[in-house]
């Protein structure tokens, strides 16, 4: 499934939950179903600065040239945020990831209904995924 068919389907099934209340509780469940990190994983290089949770990411290339990012965080709605962001970016080329337009975030109104410091922290997530897929774009072109 390409970025922006997963996006339509992130908008798709938020658009049929009307109270942001509920739709907090759904991005709680998609945090909870998030793949476990191995506990090795949560060092402080993984650790996501400018976020107020405590938030670790890793990513690996896979054979195919494909990025597999694996993430957990200690806040139940910013392991849901993250969650989301790895829904639609998981697996996906280096060059995919970093010309993607997350038009999904406005598109279920999730950018309006963050508090400014967890904005900050979802922009530092982004980031991070960001430079992730740009090292390893880079390290394939070396």
């Amino acid at each position: 499934m390409t970025i922006e068919e997963r996006q339509q389907e992130i908008i798709d099934e938020f658009s049929e939950i009307d109270d942001w209340m509920d739709r907090y509780g759904y991005i709680i469940d998609l945090g909870g179903a998030l793949p476990p990190i191995s506990e090795s994983l949560k060092t402080p290089d993984r650790l996501i600065e400018g976020c107020q949770s405590r938030v670790w990411l890793d990513a690996e290339m896979a054979s195919d040239g494909t990025v597999h990012y694996t993430a957990d965080s200690d806040a139940i709605i910013v392991k849901g945020i993250i969650s989301l962001l790895l829904t639609v970016l998981n697996d996906h080329t280096p060059d995919e990831i970093l010309n993607a337009d997350l038009r999904f975030i406005d598109g279920i109104g999730l950018s309006e209904h963050l508090s400014p410091t967890r904005s900050n922290g979802l922009l530092a997530m982004l980031k991070q995924i960001r430079a992730y897929a740009a090292a390893f774009k880079a390290k394939a072109q070396a």
